[in-house]
């Protein structure tokens, strides 16, 4: 019998946590589609892995049997999907790099030359992710590193090293009535509509809304989105504001869209992560200590 992989991870993330919504955050799907993979494992397996009571998922005998072996089974399939394609990848001499939105705004460029003065012949390719993607694809090793925004969901897993930060601004219709303030004061968008990532980036949707920092104030999501252009189109077209980093007014400029310095809310980081199984990768590390040596620069 042959078993997804994804199903595997899946259930694993529930056993752990207990919780289909903070398993479902883990994985980055949405709660109901996490249930029908548990399901879907269950059907192929032909044997009940949890009971589901208002308490959460608790596993059964089989869920714990399970559950003891599926890590050494993920962990021995990452290692040879990562050897496999580290092989590649040095046969190429391409080092794929992750990213969201501007990734490390004007330093990106600048990392990716001094990357290739550090190793000549070698390519650092960027890899621009969805916002359903917020570890750019590092956690499922379809790149080697990644220039991020912190925080992101698994990041605790990851080797992450902070870069630089920025203020977050918010973005806003050109007609809506604070767009002429040079300066908004957070409290005062508390009951306009956000444009958000989808739910199921957990935390960094949560960041962008700036959920901790409402004092218990809901939430209004007026559209949904996962990519630059459709955020900025929901924008425009009055369907919410949002917060962004102070470098999107420059990388996403454009009419119908403007851009405010916020008070009241903490400021947005960026930083570099990589896998732990590349701590001794030399290829890697380059490409960490040209971030690195670049960040005082921003």
């Amino acid at each position: 019998m042959d078993v997804d992989t994804r199903l595997l991870r899946s259930f694993l993330a529930v056993a752990e946590d207990g919780s289909l919504t903070r398993a479902a955050e883990r994985v980055y799907v949405s709660q109901p589609a996490l249930t029908k993979q548990i399901r879907q494992l269950e059907t192929q397996l032909g044997v009940r892995l949890f009971d589901r009571s208002r308490a959460g998922m608790a596993l059964t005998g089989p869920g714990r049997e399970l559950a003891r072996l599926v890590p050494k089974v993920l962990a021995a399939w990452d290692d040879a999907l990562r050897a496999t394609r580290a092989a590649d990848r040095q046969a190429s001499r391409v080092l794929r790099v992750g990213f969201l939105a501007s990734a490390a705004n004007e330093a990106t460029q600048e990392i990716v030359a001094a990357f290739a003065r550090r190793r000549p012949g070698w390519r650092a390719e960027l890899r621009q992710a969805a916002w359903t993607n917020p570890s750019a694809g590092l956690a499922t090793g379809d790149v080697d590193v990644a220039l991020l925004r912190l925080p992101f969901p698994g990041q605790e897993v990851l080797r992450v090293e902070p870069l630089f930060s920025e203020p977050r601004w918010v973005a806003l219709p050109a007609t809506h009535p604070l767009a002429a303030r040079d300066t908004i004061a957070f409290r005062e968008l508390w009951d306009e509509p956000f444009v958000a990532a989808p739910q199921e980036t957990g935390a960094w949707r949560d960041h962008w809304l700036a959920a901790e920092e409402r004092e218990g104030h809901p939430v209004r999501v007026g559209a949904v989105t996962e990519q630059p252009d459709d955020w900025l189109n929901a924008i425009a077209n009055g369907y919410g504001i949002a917060l962004a980093p102070q470098s999107a007014a420059r990388f996403y400029a454009r009419p119908g869209v403007v851009y405010r310095p916020v008070t009241g809310v903490s400021p947005t980081h960026v930083g570099v992560a990589w896998a732990s199984a590349d701590d001794r990768n030399p290829v890697v590390l380059d490409f960490v200590r040209c971030c690195l040596d670049l960040a005082g620069q921003v």
